[in-house]
C-alpha cells in the first residue's frame, strides 16, 4: 500500500475544508447539507482524493486520477445545479436547496448523471472542433440575467439565490 492509499486526513484539515467550503457555498447562494456528520465524512473523502490525485474530485464517483477527464467532477461538480434543481441536492448531497435546508423538501437518491468516458472524450472533440466566431449563435444552454446586479448564468435553469448579490 502506497503512503497516499493510506493518507487519513486530519480533524483539523477536515474542519479547515469544512469552513472554506461552507463559506464559499454561503457567499455564493449555495447550502452545505445540515447533517454536519455526514458532510464531514464528504470532507474526509475530499482531502484523500486531494491528496491521492492533486484535485479535491466528487467522493462519490471514481476519479481516473486524469485531471483533465475528471475536470467535470471535481467538487463542485459540472452536475451540480441541475441536480440541485431536479432533485434538491447534488449527487453527493454535499450542496442542497434552501427547501432541504428548511426541512421542507426530502433528499432522495440521485441519479448519475455524467456520461461515459467515450461521450465525454466525444463531446470534448466537438467542443474543441468548433471554431469561436464571436458573433453569438446558438448557446447550449439558455443566459438567465439576476434583475438586481445583472449577473448572467447560462444555465438550464436560474440559480435558486444571484451568487453575486444575494437577491
Amino acid at each position: 500500500m502506497s503512503q497516499s492509499e493510506r493518507y487519513q486526513p486530519s480533524e483539523e484539515e477536515i474542519r479547515g475544508l469544512l469552513k472554506k467550503l461552507d463559506e464559499e457555498a454561503e457567499q455564493s447562494g449555495y447550502h452545505l447539507n445540515p447533517d454536519r456528520d455526514f458532510v464531514f465524512t464528504l470532507m474526509e473523502g475530499l482531502l484523500v482524493n486531494q491528496n491521492r490525485f492533486g484535485y479535491l474530485s466528487c467522493p462519490c464517483r471514481l476519479a481516473s486520477g486524469d485531471a483533465e477527464d475528471d475536470r467535470d467532477m471535481v467538487c463542485p461538480c459540472d452536475y451540480r445545479d441541475p441536480d440541485l434543481d431536479e432533485y434538491g441536492s447534488c449527487y453527493c448531497s454535499l450542496y442542497v436547496t434552501e427547501k432541504v435546508l428548511r426541512g421542507e423538501q426530502k433528499v432522495g437518491s440521485i441519479p448519475e448523471r455524467r456520461p461515459g468516458r467515450e461521450e465525454r472524450e466525444a463531446a470534448r472533440k466537438e467542443r474543441s472542433e468548433v471554431p469561436a466566431t464571436g458573433t453569438g449563435g446558438s448557446l447550449p444552454y439558455p443566459v438567465w440575467r439576476c434583475r438586481v446586479c445583472g449577473y448572467l448564468a447560462a444555465r438550464e435553469n436560474p440559480p435558486e439565490v444571484c451568487p453575486i448579490c444575494k437577491a
